[in-house]
């Protein structure tokens, strides 16, 4: 078979875009396959005749366009169409489908009555300037030191003034992302991520780098590597359970991260969703790094979902401009959700709510334990998914479908792959989407997906 080669006769200037169309016309047409390694930059270079920093343009072009990605120390590597487009879970439930795609914190009939509680509460309480303000200064600054106070539990000590309060975990991550990453600018994260943050760099202009991982997070080396090439300017991180790994860093790896993102000058994207609910959880980077640490803090997975607020913790020297991308994306939060929320940390609600999320979750991982075998997973005692990896042979999305073909939806672990480098094939189930006796059915059949053949599903015609 002949591999694909870039023509130099082709080229026009500026031969970095000139290159990178080449390249993009060649993936478009099926001649580079997904999966497909690139040349390294500098034969790439000797063979064409430019020099390393244009064929390093052209790649990072490509990177930006979503069609390769790169891979610390293996190389770059074409990604399969649209993959950024595909959600890990359903976008609606069918019928008797049983749904452990989407990841939720378990609820039950008290979360609705407590939310209908909370909202008599706001329409009793609601403040005028709540109710008409279009200034957020002018409506937050009590809610900003409640969440000044609630943080310092957690060991972040900020100024009220260096929290944006955000509508969900989303809102505050685009923001964090944009005020760390200038366009053009590379942002490193674990090679198992946030689902979203693939699409989002790709949409922002920004390039994204995998970095490898072990039992305790990304590699320190890795990240020292990537950052001594140059134009590095952040690091995202998940290092508290909510990973598609369920990994919970050591203090001591923590450190190590931070001590490199100091000696680099970078910023560190830190989403602690799970937060305080983490039992004896180490300090977050925000505490060990406060200077340089965009530090995101949620509760729709500790709580309940409908309470869609998060705060974004800022360095003071950043803070201004991360308020301002928050003003020009979202504007400011729905003032009636950070009235409950505020209401909610004064009465001792959050932490009720938090307590009985832990709790649940325990009888959860009990129920995956004694269905899938205690050591046939990876997870977090209060991490709301586990992550089991599959038996050599098998195929993630092949199983995917063979599991939802006998009642049960999850997630492929394509979802959240940023490379292919030490790939394990592997899927996510949720704990939380549904009630303890469906989970425990829908276990069972992934339990029987994985005692079955492996034998590739016959297309229906």
């Amino acid at each position: 078979m002949t591999i694909w080669h870039p023509d130099p006769a082709m080229l026009r200037r500026p031969a970095y875009l000139s290159l990178a169309d080449q390249y993009a016309r060649a993936i478009g047409e099926g001649h580079l396959p997904a999966g497909t390694r690139l040349p390294p930059q500098r034969k790439l270079a000797d063979d064409l005749g430019l020099s390393v920093q244009t064929v390093s343009r052209a790649y990072d072009e490509l990177i930006r366009r979503g069609l390769i990605v790169g891979e610390v120390g293996r190389g770059s590597f074409v990604l399969p169409a649209g993959a950024e487009n595909s959600p890990p879970y359903l976008a609606e439930r069918p019928g008797e489908l049983i749904d452990l795609s989407i990841l939720k914190p378990v609820t039950d009939r008290m979360h609705v009555e407590r939310f209908r509680e909370g909202l008599h509460w706001i329409a009793d309480n609601l403040t005028g300037a709540a109710a008409l303000s279009f200034r957020p200064n002018s409506v937050l600054p009590r809610h900003r030191q409640i969440a000044a106070d609630w943080l310092r539990r957690g060991g972040i000590d900020t100024a009220p003034d260096c929290i944006t309060i955000a509508d969900g975990a989303t809102s505050a991550i685009t923001t964090a992302v944009m005020s760390a990453v200038p366009p053009g600018g590379t942002l490193a994260a674990a090679a198992l991520t946030h689902h979203l943050l693939m699409p989002l760099c790709k949409y922002l202009g920004l390039h994204l780098e995998a970095l490898p991982i072990d039992d305790d997070g990304i590699l320190p080396e890795a990240l020292d590597a990537l950052a001594r090439k140059g134009n590095l300017r952040a690091v995202y991180m998940q290092p508290a359970a909510i990973n598609p790994m369920a990994i919970m860093t050591g203090e001591n790896r923590r450190a190590a991260l931070a001590e490199i993102a100091r000696r680099h000058d970078l910023l560190i994207v830190e989403n602690d969703m799970l937060n305080q609910m983490i039992v004896d959880r180490p300090p977050p980077m925000a505490a060990l790094a406060p200077e340089r640490t965009l530090h995101i803090n949620g509760f729709t997975k500790t709580t309940l979902p409908g309470l869609r607020i998060a705060w974004l913790v800022s360095p003071p020297r950043l803070a201004a401009g991360t308020a301002n991308r928050h003003l020009v994306t979202n504007w400011m939060a729905t003032p009636a959700m950070v009235e409950l929320l505020s209401h909610w940390i004064l009465d001792g609600t959050v932490d009720q709510l938090i307590e009985w999320q832990r709790e649940a979750l325990g009888i959860r991982h009990r129920i995956a334990r004694e269905v899938l075998g205690a050591g046939a997973f990876r997870a977090h005692p209060q991490s709301l998914h586990v992550w089991l990896e599959l038996p050599p042979g098998r195929d993630e999305e092949e199983f995917v479908a063979q599991a939802r073909q006998r009642g049960v939806a999850i997630a492929s672990g394509r979802a959240f792959r940023l490379g292919e480098r030490d790939r394990r094939e592997a899927v996510r189930i949720a704990l939380g989407s549904t009630g303890t006796e469906e989970l425990r059915r829908g276990l069972t059949l992934v339990a029987e997906t994985l005692g079955s053949n492996a034998e590739p599903l016959l297309p229906l015609v």
